[in-house]
C-alpha cells in the first residue's frame, strides 16, 4: 500500500505549501488555532483551480467540543453540501451525543450528503473523545465511514500507538486508520512501521510575523511567547522533509 501524507492546512496559502512540498492530499480549514474549522468556498475553489491535491474539507460551526446543538448541525449539513458541489474531494466531521459517544443519526445525514457527491467520510478526532474505541469504530464502520483520524486517545498519535496498532490489525481491512497529532519527519515512520498503518496527518507548522497582532492597549493574539505576534502556517519545507522520511 502507498503510504500517504496528509496536511492540515488552516488557508489557501497553507495548501500552495503543501502542494509544493509534494504532499498529495490535505485537510483544509480555517481556524486552526480552534482545532479546525469549516474553511472559506474560496480557499476550496483557489486550491482547486491551482493544485491537484486531494481536498478534504473539516465541516465544524465552532471551537470547544463535538455535541452540536440543532442550529450548529443545520449549518454543518448546509457547508458539507455547498463544499462538495464546489469541488471537495471529501468531507472531516465529527459528531457527539453528549455522554461522549457518536452521535448515530446525526452522522447518518451527514454521510448521505456526502455520498450524495461520492465524496470520501473521514470521522476526525472526535473519536479520541470516546470512551469505547473499539464500539465506537465498529459503529463507524456499520454506518459507512471511509477512514477515521484519531491519536489513539492519547494527546500524541505517538504515545496512543498502542491502540492505533490494535485497531490497525482488527479493523485496517474494512476502514482506513490516519494517525494525527504530533507526527512529523522524527517519528512518521515509525509510526507507519510500528502499526501497520500507511497514513499520517501532520500540521508541519511554522510561524509568521504579523507587526499588528498587538497595539499599545489592544492584542489579537492567540499564540503564547514567543509567537504572541505570529500566526501559524504550513512550511513547506517541514512538508518535504516528512514526505521523505517515509519512503
Amino acid at each position: 500500500m502507498e503510504r500517504i501524507i496528509e496536511i492540515c492546512c488552516g488557508s489557501y496559502y497553507d495548501a500552495l505549501q503543501a502542494y509544493r512540498g509534494h504532499a498529495k492530499r490535505i485537510e483544509l480549514n480555517s481556524g486552526l488555532h480552534l482545532g479546525g474549522l469549516t474553511p472559506s468556498l474560496a480557499s476550496l475553489k483557489l486550491t482547486k483551480k491551482n493544485t491537484d491535491l486531494k481536498v478534504i474539507c473539516m465541516v465544524r460551526t465552532r471551537g470547544a467540543g463535538f455535541h452540536y446543538l440543532s442550529e450548529d448541525f443545520e449549518t454543518m449539513k448546509e457547508d458539507c453540501r455547498l463544499l462538495m458541489e464546489n469541488g471537495a474531494d471529501g468531507i472531516a466531521f465529527g459528531c457527539l451525543d453528549e455522554n461522549a459517544n457518536i452521535d448515530i443519526e446525526q452522522t447518518k445525514q451527514m454521510i448521505e450528503i456526502i455520498k450524495e457527491y461520492h465524496g470520501e467520510v473521514v470521522f476526525h478526532r472526535a473519536f479520541d473523545c470516546v470512551s469505547d474505541p473499539y464500539q465506537s469504530i465498529e459503529l463507524l464502520i456499520e454506518l459507512g465511514i471511509d477512514r477515521v483520524l484519531t491519536s489513539g486517545l492519547k494527546a500524541k498519535a505517538i504515545n496512543g500507538k498502542d491502540l492505533i496498532k490494535e485497531l490497525q490489525q482488527k479493523y485496517g481491512d474494512r476502514i482506513e486508520i490516519l494517525a494525527g497529532s504530533g507526527m512529523n519527519a522524527s517519528n512518521a515512520k515509525e509510526m507507519m512501521d510500528d502499526t501497520g498503518i500507511y497514513q499520517v496527518h501532520s500540521s508541519c507548522k511554522d510561524w509568521i510575523n504579523d507587526p499588528t497582532t498587538t497595539g499599545k492597549n489592544v492584542s489579537y493574539s492567540f499564540a503564547s511567547a514567543p509567537h504572541e505576534n505570529d500566526y501559524d502556517v504550513v512550511s513547506q519545507e517541514l512538508v518535504e522533509k516528512l514526505v521523505k522520511s517515509i519512503r
